[in-house]
């Protein structure tokens, strides 16, 4: 491993390329542009009080350092965490390769028809296992699932009840998130015990665990229909592999499933990332949350996968929204699907068969020993009775290299999975001071009657052709090559999205991510099993604080929406603790993205919208009048800075005071961060919190929609309000005050840990020079676009001088106006000069926002402005009437190779120009897949599994 400085290897343009990007934009150091950039009122001379930068070698030795101060014991704690086989197959190619994680969400469907298909395949699983008609493709865990599960029952429920009735025997830290997420809406959460008490009389919604935390395995079907008759909706979080031997919630009238899929193929990492689940019953589709892929058809009539109904919750709703699109996990996603179509059908029953005859073996001998267990009917997990012994069980069994759950003083939860061998049971026994039974272990392929004959799964599943043909390795490799092939990702080349911050996601980076030591870990495993995690954890905090200005993070928030939803929980909590009840309008500019209206409504909020000025920034006017309609009751405004525009903003520190004198307090989306480390801090111009987005700034892969991580950071006066450990955290605690709550974000503590080692390795390989380096680079290569494109494209934004930040808006819609040249025709082009395309119509309708970042090298830069230049002079030949406005490479865009090797070619400009535009590598083409995909059309006829093989036939 090369002893070359990191940011060396990081940042893109070298010395001699910088030099040159300067004297484009017209400076003559980084220094001087960000001088003149950034306003002096929120300049930071200080530097970054980081560890100097230390080499990649030096980091991998930390690392594994670390590692080995986390114990990885057996795990039979359960609570929706398992031991699981991720296949080779799928570990090296899908969570190990480039190609599926530095992909971006698949909003250009021409350029990710192979993720699309790898979640049509997911979502098809869910809806087969769930018996439900529609799902959609993944949640962030199964706590977030449940909890939009109920938001979606509220919304769809006949009854107009606040009550939402949940089971007693649910996971823990899904009650805790469903109470944090339920509390600001006046949601009244009633957890009750199903086999003791009776249902409310009136409640909109019923949650269910299915089988219990207990392990417990129940007839829900009475509950069922006892809550449709009052007009309430029942949602039952699932374990989808227990499905392949159970009855499915949807043959029993249930509404929606929510859950996880971690225990298919997807390391328990100490908590995540996991691609939750969340399904439904015919009508309801077009309320489900989050992405949704569906089947269209492209310019040809072929079928064609697109992300369905994407104009719906806050690409339009804003205000309205009922929830937070941003709340994928396609990379998890993609893995708990292909474990489906590895292993098939067949494959999944016999590893529930064998899951679930390990854990009939454990009670029966636990029986035989004397020991009471509490449920007769189980699929995979045993609670066993030890009247005050509970506690002594447990660390007998920690002494043995084996974790179980400590129910309560008299209870031992002990769950089995793909993982557990005769061994295991062996030791378990030994810690319960049972002898182990001495005949053979039972066999696997009978089904115990610890399932009850009437609560047996009976039809079939997973039928559709693609669970059935990748079963060898050979098959299976080959079907992730050709998905992968077919979509464009940063290992081929430049992804110039703005506000999404496509950088380098370095090897070094990712490569701890697999270690066994950080992703074999339970989230609720004992605390001195982890504490190379709690240390990692503690410095990456404690980093972010220094590199943001703030007194405390949380990484908890699994995704940069929920960091949102913490942050504005933590403002709300704040002003209740000080008694001004009244305070819940958030002031949100006009230019912001939908993901703040919507994390505001869910917050408890009034959405009150401020004008921009016509230079983009915020009306300090309007700002002004909004401030004293609503002093007495604002709470907060939440601002990007940057702006959404791009532009360093220089009110910034005035709009901060004009807030804090009203009473509110000043909320910073973190989105555009990559603009200010090492240069500015927003916990010290006025910010009193921020999200931050490691899958942007910090160099979390995007991975196709997720994982993500979005850790919230705050000041002094905020930090008793941060979220808390879900299985200690109830609804508030003194320290935070009378009536203020402490929230619980996502189901593990720690969020999703396992990737944590990612952005930890970057600070720690960048140091303090490092990140402000590559700030400095990345405000560059932003003015140098700026720059060479504004003679063809005007830049619709700029700040002091002219520049922009990290990103520049071009302004499409005079050539439209002139051409019928459309942003959609442009960013379809791109596909054949090999671009993925910029940010569209966002934050403006018709325009391209672009965010070259610090990665792209100089010679990148350039590919992409000369495409960008030769694409001006097509839309020039359209407006000289040189090729029709309804017939040219723009309209016809993309291209694939189907298409211009066809034997005819009825189109008014030559094959060489469709094909091998301008400066396009023949050698390096990228050939998409399908062509323009008619959106409108998958709308209309809304399928959302698999496609029957026959479609495609052409």
């Amino acid at each position: 491993m090369s002893t070359r400085p990191f940011a060396d290897r990081h940042i893109g343009p070298d010395a001699a390329a910088e030099r040159r990007m300067l004297e484009t934009v017209g400076y003559d150091s980084v220094d001087e542009l960000m001088d003149a950039a950034i306003p002096e009122v929120i300049r930071w001379h200080d530097g970054l009080d980081l560890p100097p930068a230390a080499t990649e070698a030096e980091v991998i030795a930390e690392l594994r350092a670390l590692a080995a101060r986390n114990t990885v014991a057996v795990s039979m704690i359960g609570l929706g965490y398992h031991g699981t086989h991720t296949p080779a197959v799928i570990r090296r190619n899908v969570l190990e390769s480039p190609a599926w994680y530095t992909a971006y969400t698949p909003y250009q469907p021409e350029i990710s028809q192979g993720r699309l298909e790898a979640l049509l395949n997911f979502q098809t699983m869910v809806t087969d296992l769930t018996g439900l008609a529609t799902a959609n493709a993944s949640m962030l865990d199964e706590g977030t699932a449940a909890a939009e599960a109920m938001t979606l029952a509220r919304r769809a429920a006949k009854s107009k009840s606040p009550v939402y009735v949940v089971d007693a025997d649910t996971l823990p830290q899904t009650v805790a998130v469903i109470r944090t997420r339920a509390e600001p809406l006046g949601i009244d959460v009633q957890v009750v015990d199903l086999d003791a008490d009776d249902l409310p009389t009136e409640f909109f919604g019923l949650h269910l665990q299915y089988p219990g935390a207990s392990g417990a395995v129940r007839d829900h079907a009475p509950l069922v229909e006892a809550a449709h008759a009052t007009g309430a909706l029942v949602a039952v979080a699932a374990d989808l592999l227990a499905l392949t031997l159970l009855r499915p919630p949807g043959e029993i009238g249930a509404d929606i499933a929510a859950g996880t899929t971690q225990r298919f193929g997807v390391p328990m990492g100490f908590g995540g990332p996991h691609a939750g689940y969340l399904a439904v019953r015919a009508g309801l589709e077009r309320m489900l949350p989050g992405r949704l892929v569906g089947v269209s058809r492209d310019a040809a009539g072929a079928p064609a996968y697109r992300l369905a109904l994407q104009t719906r919750e806050q690409h339009i709703r804003r205000e309205k929204a009922t929830s937070n699109i941003c709340t994928a996990q396609v990379l998890l996603a993609v893995m708990a699907g292909m474990y489906a179509v590895y292993h098939g059908p067949a494959g999944l029953k016999a590893i529930a068969e064998r899951t679930h005859a390990m854990a009939a073996r454990l009670d029966a001998g636990l029986r035989a020993g004397g020991v009471t267990t509490a449920h007769g009917a189980f699929f995979d997990t045993v609670t066993a009775v030890v009247p005050g012994r509970a506690a002594d069980v447990v660390a007998a069994a920690a002494r043995r290299n084996v974790n179980l759950r400590l129910v309560d003083a008299d209870r031992v939860g002990i769950s089995c999975d793909e993982t557990t061998v005769e061994a295991h049971l062996t030791e378990v026994f030994a810690a319960f001071g049972v002898a182990a039974p001495t005949e053979p272990a039972a066999p696997v392929e009978p089904v115990d009657t610890a399932l009850p004959a009437a609560l047996l799964r009976t039809g079939d599943y997973l039928t559709h052709p693609v669970f059935s043909r990748h079963h060898s390795e050979t098959a299976m490799l080959r079907y992730l090559r050709r998905l992968s092939d077919s979509d464009y990702a940063l290992d081929r080349g430049m992804i110039p999205l703005g506000s999404c911050t496509m950088k380098l996601n370095a090897t070094t980076e990712m490569e701890p991510v697999s270690w066994p030591e950080f992703a074999d870990l339970h989230p609720f495993a004992p605390a001195d099993q982890a504490a190379g995690y709690r240390d990692l954890v503690a410095s990456l905090e404690g980093w972010l604080a220094e590199v943001t200005g703030y007194d405390a993070v949380s990484v908890q928030p699994n995704a940069g929406s929920q960091g949102e939803l913490a942050g504005l929980l933590a403002i709300r909590a704040y002003h209740l603790s000080r008694g001004d009840t009244g305070r819940d309008v958030c002031l949100i500019p006009s230019s912001a993205h939908g993901t703040n209206a919507a994390s505001a409504v869910m917050a408890g909020m009034r959405v009150v919208v401020v004008a921009c000025d016509p230079d983009g920034n915020v009306d300090l006017v309007d700002l002004d009048r909004r401030i004293g309609q609503h002093r007495d009751t604002l709470a907060a405004i939440m601002v990007t800075y940057p702006s959404t525009h791009g532009v360093y903003e220089t009110g910034i520190a005035s709009l901060c005071a004009k807030v804090h004198d009203a009473g509110g307090q000043v909320y910073v989306d973190g989105a555009n961060l990559n603009a200010l480390l090492g240069y500015a801090k927003p916990g010290r111009f006025g910010a009193d919190v921020s999200h931050l987005n490691l899958h942007k700034t910090f160099c979390i892969p995007h991975g196709g929609g997720g994982p993500g991580v979005g850790p919230v950071a705050v000041r002094a006066h905020l930090t008793p309000f941060l979220p808390h450990d879900p299985l200690v955290a109830a609804a508030g605690d003194a320290e935070s005050g009378a009536g203020a709550t402490r929230p619980v974000i996502s189901a593990a503590r720690h969020g999703s840990a396992g990737i944590l080692p990612i952005p930890w390795a970057y600070l720690r390989m960048m140091g303090p020079d490092g990140l402000a380096r590559a700030t400095g680079v990345a405000v560059l290569a932003a003015n140098y676009v700026a720059a060479r494109l504004r003679a063809h494209f005007p830049v619709l934004y700029a700040g002091n001088k002219g520049l922009v930040a990290h990103e520049c808006i071009l302004d499409l819609r005079p050539l439209t106006k002139a051409t019928g040249v459309s942003v959609d025709d442009v960013a379809k082009r791109l596909i054949d000069y090999g671009f993925h395309a910029p940010t569209m119509s966002f934050p403006v309708a018709g325009t391209l926002m672009v965010e070259p970042t610090e990665s792209e090298d100089l010679a990148e830069l350039d590919r992409f402005c000369d495409a960008m230049i030769a694409i001006r002079a097509e839309i020039d030949k359209v407006g000289s009437g040189e090729w029709p406005k309804g017939d040219n490479p723009l309209s016809n865009a993309p291209h694939t190779a189907a298409m211009v090797t066809g034997d005819e070619w009825p189109y008014a400009y030559p094959r060489s120009v469709a094909a091998f535009p301008a400066g396009v590598d023949r050698a390096a083409k990228y050939w998409p897949p399908v062509r323009r995909i008619d959106g409108a059309f998958g709308d209309r006829n809304l399928v959302c599994a698999c496609p029957p093989p026959e479609a495609f036939e052409q």
